[in-house]
């Protein structure tokens, strides 16, 4: 539809549309939001809850729709059949640009539950989109140095109360809890002060998924591993928005989560450690094996 005009005009008009979907769609999860926390009746809030899943599964609708608008979505995609909207997910991705967040939103609407992202608590101060963040119960984490921790020591374990507090929120109706388990986007800088043992990723961070499954091993039974390939240059945020992303592949594996990872405690149990990081070592090396054969 407007593929035709320049590269930045498709851009100005592609910002634009998400900036006016996300204050249109703002107003409703406010409410409905004020309305949840107000009224403590869990039948209540579980209902609630669903209303404001829908609502941001418009937002990604409409989403999609500027984004057809302005670019190519001929995208190739593999391994999406079998997805139930009824189930809870583990998600994770390669992580390259800032693009990876539509592109999977895009591609898993409403084939999986809303996919929930732990964020930096400082997120939350950004204007209108922050405080959605907060009415669709994204968790808010707060980091810690080492050396505040020092310190505090008190704080130590912060982290684990704030996603047990966050995943019981997301008994009651199902969810897809999405981690970046590198922590930030690849950079070859990052590469290589990392000194990564992978040539297409960074090392990644276990921590998060620990703790999830500690919290949740009871209803989480499948991680989707995704993998994103860009034929090209990773596409910086402008460049999506202008429709210059160019060819991308996307693979969707479903791999059953061991049973000895589930509803352990990732804060006590050594063992427990060690396993995950093991697992999740296998699953970055085959993740660097097809990234490479699609190089």
């Amino acid at each position: 539809m407007l593929r035709a005009l320049p590269p930045a005009l498709r851009g100005l008009i592609a910002g634009f549309l998400m900036c006016l979907n996300t204050a249109l769609v703002s107003l409703p999860l406010f409410v409905f939001a004020l309305l949840k926390f107000l009224i403590p009746y869990r039948p209540w809030r579980r209902f609630c809850t669903v209303v404001l899943n829908r609502i941001g599964e418009i937002w990604i609708a409409v989403n999609s729709l500027w984004m057809g608008w302005t670019q190519s979505l001929d995208w190739t995609v593999e391994g999406r059949d079998g997805l139930e909207p009824g189930r809870w997910y583990l998600v994770t991705c390669n992580h390259q640009s800032w693009a990876d967040i539509f592109i999977v939103q895009h591609l898993l609407n409403r084939r999986i539950p809303l996919m929930k992202f732990f964020l930096k608590q400082e997120l939350i101060w950004v204007p209108v989109i922050g405080l959605c963040w907060w009415a669709l119960d994204f968790p808010f984490m707060k980091r810690y140095s080492k050396a505040e921790l020092k310190k505090h020591p008190e704080k130590r374990g912060s982290d684990l109360d704030t996603v047990r507090k966050a995943c019981e929120k997301f008994r009651d109706t199902p969810v897809a809890i999405f981690n970046f388990m590198e922590g930030t986007r690849f950079t070859a800088a990052k590469h290589r002060a990392q000194s990564s043992p992978y040539k297409h990723l960074l090392k990644p961070r276990v921590a998060g998924t620990g703790f999830v499954l500690s919290a949740m091993g009871d209803r989480l039974k499948t991680l989707l591993d995704i993998t994103i390939h860009y034929g090209g240059e990773a596409p910086g945020f402008w460049d999506f928005l202008c429709g210059r992303t160019g060819e991308v592949t996307v693979q969707v594996e479903q791999i059953p989560i061991p049973g000895e990872l589930l509803g352990k405690d990732y804060g006590k149990d050594s063992e427990f450690r060690s396993r995950l990081q093991r697992w999740v070592n296998d699953l970055w090396e085959n993740k660097d094996r097809r990234l490479e054969e699609l190089g």
